[in-house]
């Protein structure tokens, strides 16, 4: 970890869902002020940019402001899906712990 980041994990857990090709992320913030944070920092663009490794051709944010929760749906990260794949665990739940590991920038006071 670099001077300045912290860690996904630290602000948030997260949960995750496939169906077909498409994973579904949400990430829960342990409370409001890192919600606001996470509204703020943690985008689509991010979210894609973290999983360059995937054939994820868009990835869509919703907010849930009442649950301190943004979803990510993101489309085409798991080819044509986990029940017709080879590679070793490429469902949601594996991409989930591996969102956790994206640093977010501090920001100052």
């Amino acid at each position: 970890m670099g001077r300045g980041v912290t860690p996904l994990r630290e602000l948030a857990h997260a949960r995750a869902g496939d169906k077909g090709g498409v994973a579904d992320l949400t990430v829960v913030a342990f409370d409001d002020e890192g919600y606001c944070r996470l509204q703020r920092q943690l985008t689509s663009e991010l979210v894609m940019r973290h999983f360059t490794d995937l054939p994820v051709t868009r990835v869509d944010r919703y907010e849930l402001p009442q649950l301190r929760s943004l979803k990510f749906v993101m489309h085409d990260a798991l080819g044509r899906g986990v029940t017709s794949t080879l590679s070793l665990d490429p469902h949601g739940k594996a991409l989930s712990s591996c969102l956790l590991s994206v640093e977010l920038p501090d920001e100052s006071r």
